[in-house]
């Protein structure tokens, strides 16, 4: 039975935390050997060969000649966690539809954690950036730098937002990145006036998006969707709020389908 105090902080093991600090580690430097990873650990030899070993026994990790790496057995997991969550199974099909019309990059995004994470991207025919859009699949974003994770702060309890950046920063990108936290609440409050977020190159230099949120019935925020590509495809002002338009009108729709399949509280514990 749980302890009686709900108060104190719960058990944990070292040794999982060790491990999952291992697989992380695989995830940053692709594979390594033993003395690369135990050296960017910070761990003996002898005690990271008998992590890998063990790992490599549970299915997790794979030897290739002398580097591990994460084996197949991930995709299983991860793609498990992916289908059991109603707003990637309801809105993929919308943000293929996004991707195909602006021809550009579309992702859906969720939080955890305080970082966003890609639940799902789609490429439409004229983007670019492949290597970088594949990259950042597998990375957990900075909220404050792109566009669909300023549509998620911008709904979220300004006291959450206060722990997010006091535990993350607000680490600089490019030139044009927020890093002051006034001038962010300024952009979240001005996000929460007219719908709709963008990231104006404090990303990438040279690169724009527009992100919208997906909110519960409650106003709790689920997630959000953004659409990205070359400043030049925003050119006009015309062009400009036709994405906007798109975006915001795809946000919505993913939005009334999520509430009606009655799975939106999922989404809500599963990012807290």
């Amino acid at each position: 039975m749980p302890p009686s105090d709900t108060t104190s902080e719960p058990r944990t093991l070292t040794t999982v935390l060790n491990a999952i600090d291992i697989l992380r580690a695989l995830m940053h430097l692709d594979s390594a050997g033993v003395t690369e990873l135990a050296n960017h650990l910070g761990e003996s030899k002898s005690t990271t060969y008998t992590y890998l070993k063990s790992l490599e026994k549970g299915g997790l990790v794979t030897q290739i000649d002398n580097d591990y790496r994460l084996s197949y057995d991930m995709l299983i997991f991860g793609e498990y966690v992916r289908n059991q969550s109603s707003l990637y199974t309801i809105g993929r099909d919308e943000i293929d539809s996004i991707a195909t019309e602006t021809g550009q990059y579309a992702h859906l995004v969720v939080e955890k954690n305080g970082r966003g994470h890609n639940l799902y991207k789609s490429k439409g025919e004229q983007a670019v950036g492949d290597d970088y859009q594949m990259a950042k699949f597998q990375q957990r974003d900075y909220l404050h730098i792109t566009a669909s994770g300023k549509a998620i702060l911008a709904y979220l309890p300004r006291e959450r937002v206060e722990e997010i950046v006091d535990q993350h920063g607000l680490p600089a990108r490019t030139e044009r990145t927020i890093t002051s936290k006034e001038r962010l609440f300024e952009e979240l409050a001005d996000i929460r006036e007219q719908g709709y977020s963008q990231n104006d190159e404090e990303e990438i230099e040279g690169f724009q998006a527009i992100g919208a949120p997906i909110r519960s019935r409650e106003g709790a925020v689920l997630g959000s969707i953004s659409v990205s590509g070359p400043k030049s495809m925003f050119g006009s002002e015309s062009e400009y709020q036709k994405i906007v338009d798109l975006v915001v009108k795809t946000a919505n729709v993913v939005e009334v389908n999520v509430n009606m399949s009655k799975r939106s509280s999922e989404i809500i514990q599963d990012t807290n």
